[in-house]
Parts: structure tokens; sequence; C-alpha cells
């Protein structure tokens, strides 16, 4: 039984896309669409130079122009802070008097537990105040 070249390299593409997935490194998934090139090239009749120069052009300028792509969205910071980030520069509403030693605010329509960033400030219920940082889960504000 004699196997097409182009059946030879969807299996390689298969055995390319095996480590992909176990190991998550893209640069096989990018090996894997070159065979899959290579195996359209042998489909449509290429010989066995056009299906090897395809094979290493398109892993070659997919590694080249995907990778830093990746690599930039892996290192970048969301622009939306999110969690404790979010609530800090908020404005809370004093509960219970707020000084250096305690009190309660309402943040974001949840009830915390608050003190002053300066210990000798004290704050009335009713006041706006601003957070200037969440330690642990109390916010401290000014």
């Amino acid at each position: 039984m004699d196997i097409d070249a182009w059946v030879w390299w969807l299996i390689g593409a298969v055995g390319l896309g095996i480590p992909l997935v176990l190991t998550a490194m893209p640069e096989f998934g990018m090996f894997a669409a070159g065979a899959v090139a290579a195996a359209v090239v042998a489909a449509l009749g290429g010989g066995i130079v056009a299906q090897v120069l395809v094979f290493v052009l398109v892993s070659v300028a997919l590694i080249a122009v995907v990778r830093p792509i990746a690599a930039r969205h892996r290192t970048s910071r969301s622009p939306h802070a999110t969690g404790i980030d979010a609530l800090k520069g908020r404005q809370a509403v004093v509960l219970e008097q707020v000084d250096g030693s305690g009190g309660r605010i309402k943040l974001a329509g949840e009830v915390w537990s608050a003190r002053s960033l300066d210990a000798d400030q004290i704050f009335e219920p009713g006041r706006q105040v601003d957070v200037v940082d969440i330690d642990g889960a109390t916010a401290v504000v000014m």
C-alpha cells in the first residue's frame, strides 16, 4: 500500500499537534501549520523540494510574525483595574467614626472596615473619604 506524500504531511501535522497540546508551546502549532501547507502543495502535485520549502517558509514566517505578537500580549497589562486595585482612589461614605484604630465605611456598595491614613485624623459618619490603599480587609482612607 503506497501512501501519498500529502497524507504523510498530515500525519506529521498531527504528530506536531500532540506536543502542542501536552506542552502548550505554540511553536509546535506553527510547525503543524507548516506541515498542513506542505500537504496542500503535495496534494496539488508539487515536488518534494517545493513541499519542504513551503513547510520551512510557512513555519518560519509564523514564528517570526506570531511569536512577537503573542509575547507582547502576554506581557502587557490590562488597562482596566480589577480587584483591590479597582477600589484604590474611589470615594466612600463613613458609616461609623473612622480614626487611626478603625471604623466602618461603605465602599462600592459594601461595608468595609477602615482606618485613617493619618492616625490623628478622625472622620465622622456621613462624610465622604477617599480610599488610598487596601490593607488586608481594611480600607485606608483620607
